[in-house]
């Protein structure tokens, strides 16, 4: 049958479709280590998560989990920093560690066909990184070199300040790396954070990708084997700091003729049922390249390349966060737009046809990441460490899809005050 070219085939808004989130197996090994994974893709590519809490939320002294994480996989008891590298290289695979405000994530991408050869080394950096002296000189001196350079940005400053207004400097959240922070880690600070928050018992472990049972078989060979000692890690109790001085302008460099831009205020986390609705409202204020904000302050004034609003959720808290860079000349006029925008919101219904703008995106994206292991494993992930079902996943969508204009505006009403947010500049 020919094809008829002179009709326009029928385009459908993403808000139109269904949407699934691929199952989840869940299973545990041996010793009882939980693991979830997800079986989908085409290529023999594998990525495995092993989350630990062992983020700054749980590190005893100021740059001790992020130290840790760098430096782990820098020698074992049976491998030096350059065995594990050429091993990496020679197999294909790509080792990361990192650290973030609340867990820490060890993350293997390999051929399925190298796991026999890879997890031993894995485990090995897991429960016996020794952290050779040498290697944690090295790590503190490229630390502060680059902390050094980047306090010369006035984009990096401003992140600093931002986050210690609204959480407080001795807050996990509001903590930021300072030379004397990283010049006093030893590497005992670091063998002792190690040993308590890699336990392997406190790991959970998320394995995506074309995963067959012998994937799930070859990583109960390794981790399933192992003897799990119980440990229990008592996170600390941290205080909110009192108000500060709303708005707040920094000098960073003299001579700069680029400022920073930070408009914040606290907000819930994922767990608050204006959570996802705000999702909603913050992708149409300045969530995506067709925002309010861009098409403003980019588009209409060209105060700037580009500026961003995002929801920033964490395990215990959250904030939100409007952030870009301007010249030094119009970083006030930027400021007020930014404002004005939000009291819009605030006064005005938003477009229908707008709205649905908005939907389309968030949903075409979630359309995206269920078509690639990888990102599958993400929202499963995701679901799993703050604690959620894919019931969550569900009620997401529902409210993406049914969302007025007015409860926008109800939103915008309840969390565009002006006076709760904290205003900064650095030039």
């Amino acid at each position: 049958m020919a094809l008829d070219r002179s009709t326009a085939p029928v385009i459908h808004d993403a808000i139109e479709f269904d949407y699934k989130l691929p199952p989840l197996n869940t299973t545990k090994l041996d010793n009882g280590l939980p693991l979830y994974w997800v079986g989908a893709g085409v290529q023999d590519v594998l990525q495995i998560d092993w989350v630990f809490p062992a983020g700054l939320w749980y590190e005893p002294k100021a740059s001790v989990a992020q130290a840790t994480a760098g430096i782990m996989k820098n020698g074992t008891a049976k491998y030096t920093s350059e065995q594990i590298n050429e091993a990496l290289e020679f197999y294909g695979a790509q080792l990361k560690i990192a650290a973030g405000n609340d867990n820490a994530t060890i993350t293997l991408y390999s051929l399925s066909k190298h796991l026999p050869q890879l997890l031993p080394m894995v485990l090995e950096i897991i429960t016996e990184a020794n952290f050779p002296e040498h290697e944690v000189e090295i790590h503190k001196r490229n630390a502060i070199q680059r902390l050094l350079v980047n306090l010369r940005q006035c984009e990096f400053v401003a992140n600093q300040k931002i986050d210690a207004l609204l959480f407080g400097e001795n807050h996990p959240y509001g903590r930021f790396s300072k030379q004397e922070s990283i010049e006093a880690i030893t590497r005992e600070d670091l063998v002792a954070f190690h040993k308590a928050n890699y336990n392997l018992a406190n790991a959970r472990i998320f394995m995506g990708g074309r995963v067959g049972e012998s994937d799930v078989q070859a990583l109960n060979e390794v981790f399933g084997k192992s003897a799990l000692t119980p440990s229990t890690i008592v996170p600390g109790e941290f205080q909110l700091p009192a108000k500060a001085e709303r708005v707040q302008r920094f000098s960073n460099d003299a001579n700069g003729v680029q400022g920073a831009i930070r408009v914040a205020r606290l907000f819930p986390n994922r767990h608050h049922p204006d959570y996802t609705p705000m999702v909603v409202l913050n992708t149409l204020f300045g969530g995506y390249f067709g925002s309010r904000l861009m098409s403003n302050i980019r588009e209409e004034k060209g105060y700037t390349y580009g500026i961003h609003s995002s929801l920033i959720p964490e395990i215990n808290g959250g904030s939100m966060m409007i952030q870009t860079e301007t010249g030094s000349e119009v970083t006030e006029l930027a400021v007020k737009e930014i404002y004005k925008e939000m009291e819009a919101l605030r006064t005005e219904l938003a477009d229908d046809e707008e709205l649905l703008l908005v939907k389309n995106y968030l949903l075409g994206g979630i359309l995206g990441d269920l078509d690639g292991p990888f990102s599958i494993l993400q929202r499963w992930r995701s679901l799993i460490l703050n604690g959620f079902t894919e019931e969550q996943f569900n009620n997401n969508i529902n409210i993406y899809k049914t969302i007025t204009t007015k409860e926008l505006q109800a939103l915008a009403q309840k969390y565009y005050d002006p006076n709760e947010f904290y205003e900064i500049v650095v030039i």
